[in-house]
């Protein structure tokens, strides 16, 4: 009988190719959590096929099932307690030896199991043939050739995924470890047939592990009655197993998987050419070179960082255009009022202000797929290997540190690959000093607003690279406070360069986008609401000036103004609308307005901006032929008009400042004032600040709310009038965003990786202090030189 749903699980080493084929088969059906009780990521998509439907679950990458990390630990429970249909190991062919060992544990393990041969062009590059047919014989398992980057083989591998699960036939191989370890095994196996049951492993894999000491099972055991009794058993089978050989039992177990792994691979793998060095040799002789190799890496973060700003530019403007009508629109379809200013400026301007900068997250998360899918990361690492031995990190802390540009919540779980649980600790420390995409929306908010086009990049660039190096000081500076010792030498597989597959790269973007819109319509959205009713209450302000009389007063000097000068000597109502003086008056307006607008994008550059004045005066010239008797009342008109606005709009942000001002957010503001005044901060970014604790891109649609950003001033504009605001304090206030506390979801993520509270509230504190110490430097030190 068939089954109509088929649960499938993906296991293979890292970088084996196993994301993109699990991209290849469920492609934007995908759903991304956490396993129960852990932190480890888990991906499961749906397929149909021939009429059935399957759900593919992506476990963790490992090389073994030996409990050294919690990766392996949730694989193999995965396999053993969820009992998926069928399971596809894929192997990387171009490492066939170190990819085969875990697919003798799987068999080992007693699932239905199919091996992916995967990157068999890249195998067949090398001049190699692998013999399928004869690797399937002698396993008895279903072997499929695919090559994951190019979609081949996709279609065979389900067909034989499928079949194997639907027969369900028990494999006949078993692995021989030799008649001293059989004659252990046997004793312990019959111990174990009432464990098995309770436990549901299989009875000669959980003898395997008994004989290599696996503390994970030990526990499982111990905790069933009469385990203490099979605890001891094993203890003295390994006893005596070490008497006779002269060897742990552990290491002849592993001496004779690899052994059976060597001689199989000499049987099925034949060479057809001798090429002197690979590709990808050839390539890292030069990535990877003693001297250039850092260099080189630093180049590339460079370059991306710049096309992060640069690119990410033009779609930015469009959506801050289109964020700015939308709020327009509701605005005039709104009657004034509580509801309007709470949809205007605390929805749409907080939310908004957000999504503006979806762009360059996109284009960080597109760098950072390119960077991994290439396979050049696990060259980053090698190449970081020395400086962060320097300092007291394990070489293979580079890669969660390099997570954390993404976001600070993977970096903190890609600490599991650690054995080490002293570099673990020590690399989840110092991770969230890598600037992650919650903070890149702050800096390019302000470097677009107090620096220039082509200090951008450069500005960015440095603020990554100085979490980077305060990363490696706190490094070296808590591995000698808590974690003294010399750290465990770096071994880390690197696997062959390859083209990245579009498919994969996208699927990868918008995961990462995804999540990030989904904070924006929770977490920010929740803020952008909390900030906004702070800002707006309490509502019975009592203001030290009549800002209503003072504006209908203004209106009045307008009126009398325009009256005396203009409609009594034309003899005119209203000018604007008068035949004769009303198209002057708005085309000499459109000539001013046209000129402010390429004033913008010219400042700076004499040059253009002489050129671009000699043009409107021009046009001012030409009008004044055209109508030499209306264009004096036109000009004074004008003049009129721009000294009320003036007037009238200092009067409404003056208004606005002290409602604010007497507001909570302004209560708590300027309680927070006098810790945050010496590095150049005032009371709204204090506001900002707190409310940044629990997502860091909130300080943007904080201060779009603060600001009552509305559809014609965007809030670049509103910190640029701001005086507060300098290119010093500007810098200083992302020193103290790249820095100061992680975020709620971090810290629970901490805690739940430590198991302790200890950890995260210290994460808190030490990063905030060091943040407050750094900024004061920077500002200080800043106005010290005259800057």
């Amino acid at each position: 009988m068939k089954a109509s749903k088929i649960t499938v699980a993906l296991v293979g080493n890292p970088n084996s190719g196993k994301t993109t084929i699990f991209n290849n088969l469920t492609g934007a059906r995908q759903h991304v959590g956490n396993y129960p009780g852990v932190t480890v990521e888990k991906k499961e998509g749906f397929l149909r096929f021939q009429n059935r439907d399957l759900v593919i679950i992506d476990l963790p990458g490992i090389y073994g099932f030996t409990a050294y990390s919690l990766d392996e630990v949730v694989s193999r429970n995965f396999i053993v307690e969820e009992k998926p249909d069928v399971i596809i190991d894929i192997i990387d062919g171009t490492n066939l030896e170190r990819n085969l060992y875990l697919a003798v544990q799987l068999i080992e393990m007693g699932r239905p199991l199919v091996l992916a041969l995967n990157m068999i062009d890249m195998v067949e590059a090398k001049g190699e043939i692998i013999d399928d047919a004869l690797l399937a014989e002698r396993l008895d398992v279903a072997v499929v050739r695919t090559v994951g980057s190019r979609r081949r083989g996709m279609e065979p591998l389900v067909a034989a995924a499928v079949s194997r699960a639907e027969s369900q036939r028990p494999v006949s191989f078993k692995l021989n470890y030799g008649a001293p370890l059989e004659a252990g095994l046997a004793k312990l196996v019959d111990l174990l047939s009432g464990a098995r049951r309770e436990l549901k492993f299989p009875t000669r894999w959980l003898a395997l592990k008994l004989l290599e000491n696996d503390r994970d099972i030990q526990e499982k055991i111990g905790a069933l009655e009469g385990g203490a009794a099979i605890l001891e058993a094993a203890h003295q089978v390994r006893g005596e197993i070490q008497d006779k050989l002269g060897e742990e039992p552990e290491l002849i177990i592993a001496n004779q998987r690899f052994g059976f792994v060597g001689s199989l691979c000499r049987e099925i793998v034949t060479v057809n050419k001798r090429q002197v060095s690979s590709p990808s040799e050839r390539i890292d002789s030069i990535l990877t070179h003693r001297l250039l190799g850092l260099p080189i890496f630093l180049g590339l973060m460079w370059l991306v960082f710049n096309l992060v700003f640069s690119l990410g530019a033009y779609p930015q403007e469009w959506i801050e255009q289109g964020v700015g009508l939308l709020g327009h629109w509701i605005g005039v379809y709104l009657p004034e009022g509580d509801l309007q200013s709470l949809v205007v400026d605390g929805v749409i301007g907080g939310v908004g202000s957000v999504l503006v900068f979806l762009p360059n997250i996109v284009l960080l998360f597109l760098g950072i797929a390119l960077l991994e899918d290439t396979g050049y990361m696990a060259r980053a690492a090698f190449i970081m290997d020395r400086i962060m031995h320097k300092v007291g990190l394990h070489g293979k802390s580079f890669i969660p540190l390099l997570l954390g540009f993404g976001c600070s919540v993977p970096a903190v779980m890609g600490t599991r690959t650690l054995e080490n649980p002293q570099d673990r600790l020590l690399t989840i420390l110092v991770a969230p000093l890598m600037s992650c995409s919650a903070r890149l929306p702050v800096y390019t908010l302000l470097i677009a607003a107090f620096f220039s086009e082509s200090l951008a990049g450069n500005v960015l660039f440095a603020i990554y690279m100085i979490g980077i190096v305060l990363a490696i000081v706190m490094a070296r500076v808590f591995r000698s406070i808590f974690f003294p010792g010399s750290t465990e030498p770096f071994v880390m597989e690197l696997p062959a360069y390859r083209l990245p597959s579009l498919r994969g790269i996208l699927i990868h973007m918008w995961e990462r986008s995804r999540l990030y819109l989904l904070k924006a319509g929770t977490i920010i959205l929740a803020v952008s609401i909390i900030i906004w009713f702070l800002c707006n209450y309490p509502s019975n302000v009592n203001y030290t000036k009549d800002y209503q009389q003072l504006v209908e007063k203004q209106e009045q000097v307008f009126i009398t103004g325009v009256q005396q000068e203009i409609s009594g000597p034309l003899k005119i109502s209203e000018p604007e609308k008068d035949p004769r003086l009303g198209p002057i008056i708005s085309r000499l307006m459109a000539i001013e307005e046209e000129y402010d607008l390429k004033r913008e994008g010219v400042s700076g550059e004499r040059e253009k901006l002489n050129a671009l004045t000699s043009a409107q005066q021009m046009k001012k010239d030409e009008l004044v032929k055209a109508n030499p008797q209306f264009y004096p009342y036109a000009v004074k008109y004008i003049q009129f008009k721009n000294h009320r606005d003036e007037v009238v709009d200092h009067l409404e942000k003056e208004q606005k400042r002290e409602k604010l001002a007497q507001s909570y957010a302004g209560v708590i503001g300027k309680t927070i004032e006098p810790f945050i005044a010496p590095l150049g901060f005032d009371w709204k970014v204090g506001v900002g600040l707190v409310a940044a604790f629990t997502a860091k891109e909130v300080l943007v649609s904080t201060m779009a709310t603060i600001y009552a950003v509305g559809e014609e001033t965007g809030l670049k504009e509103a910190l640029i009038a701001d005086s507060t605001f300098t290119p010093l304090s500007a810098f200083a206030l992302m020193i103290f965003v790249l820095i100061y506390s992680p975020c709620l979801a971090t810290l629970a993520v901490i805690k739940r990786e430590t198991n302790s509270w200890k950890w995260p509230l210290f994460s808190s504190a030490y990063t905030t202090v060091l943040a407050w110490l750094m900024a004061l430097l920077v500002f200080q030190g800043g106005r010290m030189l005259g800057l």
